[in-house]
């Protein structure tokens, strides 16, 4: 299929001002064309891929991309702005040209490759100099036409197979490049690298992980071939493939934007030697640091997704066990509590502690991660002795590979299933035995305090951890806030989690009930985006207020911190506590003082909502 049969719509004359006026602005075209179902859902995913990294790839093209099940077939809707604006793009550059890309979640790879096909024809100088003169729509629809006719015999597959030049002198590279959604920064990423790799006299070949699968996959014979290899990715990748060759890792935008630093670092000996799983600390390795997300935030994160299914059901299982009969002694409270709190909970932090270490090692760190986990359980020493043993179980794991590599290739199999397990279960249950003791008695300690704590200290904790859930709603610093809840919940301490659940249902509410008060503070798609907020709010999912903080951060995320932070510290205030760890308003009736608690919560929300109300300007109504 040619991308011409994909374009819905053609906007010559883009009234949008900003970024998020693009989005809308396009969005509503693709809407009105039939191509999607439901706006605000799209529009969601749109601005949910913004937040990973801009799609405004620089040299004046933005490229707005989401896949959704709100999108009823594959479809590209063609903006333009004559006097260009701030998309946030990469070279800072104003934007001109904007592509939005509409794919359902079960798009074909014909679609797909299709729309893959975009990013190149957009590497052309005199392609898109026939796109900014463009007079009328059919000049944009001929203009694709035409280059389809040029691009058509031409096959990309074996061209970058074959070496442009067989010379001996000549750097060979190899690279992968993928990102999230696998529609335009892969594909972009793999052109400018191509391009860059010619001009100076490389000889590349691009492997591209998109939506429509692997193409111009990587032989062994390539990889054994290149000088040094590029990995270009947002998401994860194989690199076992590459051991034993130089690695240049970084975000698929560096792909972009800095394609000379990359082929020039793989091609000239600068890039570190991969060595396997055991080397993701090396130097020269980028991908983390670009990405703002440091690897023990990933491990933590590993260890705290896995776990959450085991919070989630045994805490509100212990919740009903309480609502049926605060003495346990009813049969069926009993039973709701031996499995949810004397089964579920107890697993919660040997599976912490496992996964960890599992994200740190692969395979062979989760025994170790495990036991180490196990022993910090029965000796009382908590969520802190989990992640302890977790980190200390996945690197001891990385030691045992690297202590092990040079071992007769005739023992290799003998690593995963024998020298693995047996020396880091035996490294990790040693270091434990000796550190459970003094963890066991910190918690019991921090258990007390929290206990004792008088009336101001214990609202000051509830300013602090209701506050924080509003910082980066479901980031690191709202993630870090609900894991010391769950720790606590886990040591018999309900207080701050009804606190951190009231902080956590604020911003979703307050942004709810800003779009009814100060209706003309919000355009038509936020309006009706504050309806569903209502919902995702009182039902405890912070991130529904994300694409109201994407549009205008300093206002929604202030207003919102505030709010967090009052219902916070009137919960504590009131007395409120509740072992289930989520369901919002849900599970209201497993919550101590529950009237209370309701108040706390509209009194953060109301706020929210006045203080957005203030902040905002007013809008056209749209």
């Amino acid at each position: 299929m040619a991308v011409s049969d994909l374009l819905s719509k053609v906007l010559l004359n883009l009234k949008a001002i900003s970024k998020n006026d693009v989005i809308d602005e396009l969005a509503i075209a693709l809407h009105q064309a039939g191509k999607i179902s439901d706006l605000n859902v799209f529009k969601e995913a749109i601005l949910k891929r913004e937040m990973e990294s801009t799609t405004g790839i620089g040299e004046g093209i933005a490229i707005p991309h989401a896949k959704s099940r709100a999108v009823n077939e594959p479809s590209i809707v063609f903006g333009r702005s004559a006097e260009g604006l701030d998309y946030e793009a990469l070279d800072g550059q104003p934007s001109h040209l904007f592509f939005m890309i509409a794919v359902p979640e079960g798009a074909n790879n014909e679609h797909l490759e299709a729309l893959s096909k975009l990013s190149t024809y957009l590497m052309d100088p005199g392609f898109k100099e026939t796109l900014l003169k463009a007079e009328t729509e059919e000049d944009v629809v001929s203009a694709f036409k035409v280059k389809e006719q040029e691009e058509g015999d031409v096959d990309t597959e074996d061209t970058d197979q074959a070496p442009v030049e067989e010379t001996v002198s000549r750097k060979r590279i190899v690279a992968v490049t993928a990102c999230p959604t696998g529609i335009a920064h892969t594909f972009m990423a793999a052109d400018h690298l191509k391009a860059k790799a010619k001009e100076l006299g490389y000889d590349i070949k691009v492997q591209t992980n998109g939506s429509s699968g692997v193409k111009n996959k990587l032989t062994k014979e390539d990889i054994e071939e290149a000088d040094g290899v590029i990995v270009a990715a947002s998401t994860k990748v194989d690199l076992e493939p590459f051991v034993g060759k130089p690695l240049v890792q970084a975000p698929v935008t560096d792909g972009i934007r800095e394609p000379e630093r990359l082929l020039k670092k793989a091609a000239e000996g600068e890039a570190a030697v991969y060595e396997g799983d055991s080397s993701s600390g090396r130097k020269g390795d980028d991908s983390e640091a670009a990405n703002g997300r440091s690897g023990f935030y990933k491990h933590l994160m590993n260890g705290v997704s896995n776990m959450l299914p085991l919070v989630v059901g045994g805490g509100i299982l212990i919740a009903l066990s309480f609502l049926i009969d605060i003495d346990g002694n009813n049969p069926i409270s009993q039973l709701f509590m031996t499995i949810g709190g004397d089964n579920a909970f107890f697993l919660l932090v040997p599976v912490l502690s496992g996964f960890i270490a599992m994200s740190i090692a692969d395979r062979p760190g989760l025994a170790p991660g495990l036991v180490g986990g196990l022993m910090a359980a029965n000796g009382g020493a908590g969520f802190l002795g989990g992640l302890i043993s977790g980190f200390l179980a996945g690197y001891a794991v990385v030691l045992l590979k690297k202590a092990f590599r040079n071992l007769p290739q005739s023992l290799e199999g003998l690593k995963p299933v024998l020298l693995y397990p047996l020396f880091g279960i035996l490294i990790t249950g040693v270091v434990m035995s000796f550190i459970v003791g003094p963890l066991g008695g910190f918690n019991e300690w921090l258990k007390d305090a929290l206990s004792s704590l008088g009336t101001g200290n214990a609202v000051l904790l509830g300013v602090i951890i209701g506050g924080m859930m509003a910082i980066d709603m479901g980031g690191p610093i709202n993630k870090a806030a609900y894991t010391f809840g769950i720790a606590l919940v886990e040591a018999g301490n309900y207080g701050p989690m009804a606190a951190i659940m009231a902080g956590g249902m604020v911003p979703p509410l307050g942004m709810a009930i800003a779009t009814t008060i100060f209706k003309n503070r919000f355009n038509r798609q936020e309006r009706e985006a504050g309806k569903t907020a209502y919902i995702l709010g009182v039902s405890f999912i912070t991130e529904a207020a994300i694409p109201f903080a994407a549009a205008d951060p300093v206002r929604v995320i202030s207003a919102s911190i505030a709010g967090s932070a009052l219902a916070g510290g009137l919960s504590m205030l009131f007395g409120n506590a509740t072992p289930a760890p989520h369901g919002g308003l849900f599970v209201i009736l497993t919550v101590n003082n529950a009237i209370l608690y309701i108040v706390a919560i509209l009194a953060g929300a109301l706020l929210t909502a006045f203080l957005t109300g203030i902040m905002k300007k007013t809008k056209t109504i749209q």
